[in-house]
């Protein structure tokens, strides 16, 4: 097992976990309607390409829980939804995993719009973003490899079209495979070079 500790690569993954549209009602006050449900899940082994897995440890977001985490649609930084700091946005983590609360602005077309179009079930998932604090690597005897994302820099959440990874996030991966391969092939290529040099 390897431990990686990095802080500059920009990460997205994404959750075929349906979301949900809720309506809060009160004596005194219009109703509030929110779109709400799992942006990650713990402990839930992900492929990210044939032989690459990933999987988020429970203790990922234990720090930046408390970060000003945006909620946007289709990670589109001109598109926010709600704010941690403005409390349109709830986070908290439980046992399954980091559970969302995004309150609609009944005046934003784009927010009412969204919220009907997962209410219909036309849009139903969700995805995050996040930057790699410390993490585990395991390399398999099948050859494959894992990374435990033990700790995270929670940057934004977001209610998705099409849950897809984001094309940089699985490029960084698959270089770091490519990189710990060429390592190993130095590693055998120099023990051949001193046992010929023995012989």
């Amino acid at each position: 097992m390897v431990r990686t500790i990095r802080t500059n690569e920009k990460h997205i993954r994404s959750l075929d976990v349906d979301l949900q549209t809720r309506e809060l009602k009160s004596d005194n006050e219009p109703y509030e309607r929110v779109i709400e449900g799992y942006f990650v899940v713990f402990n839930s082994e992900t492929e990210l390409f044939p032989g690459a897995f990933e999987e988020v440890a429970n203790t990922a977001f234990d720090k930046s829980i408390k970060n000003d985490v945006r909620a946007l649609i289709n990670h589109d930084t001109g598109l926010v939804l709600g704010r941690t700091k403005s409390n349109t946005l709830e986070l908290r983590k439980d046992e399954k995993g980091l559970w969302g609360s995004i309150k609609i602005n009944e005046n934003d077309t784009d927010a009412v719009n969204l919220y009907e179009r997962v209410k219909r079930g036309d849009v139903d998932q969700c995805s995050f973003g996040f930057e790699v604090m410390d993490e585990d690597t395991e390399h398999r005897d099948d050859g494959s490899i894992k990374w435990t994302i033990n700790e995270a820099n929670l940057i934004e959440v977001s209610v998705v079209t099409f849950p897809a990874y984001q094309a940089t996030g699985v490029e960084a991966r698959q270089k770091e495979v490519k990189q710990m391969e060429k390592r190993k092939l130095d590693k055998l290529k120099n023990e051949l070079k001193e046992r010929v040099k023995k012989c």
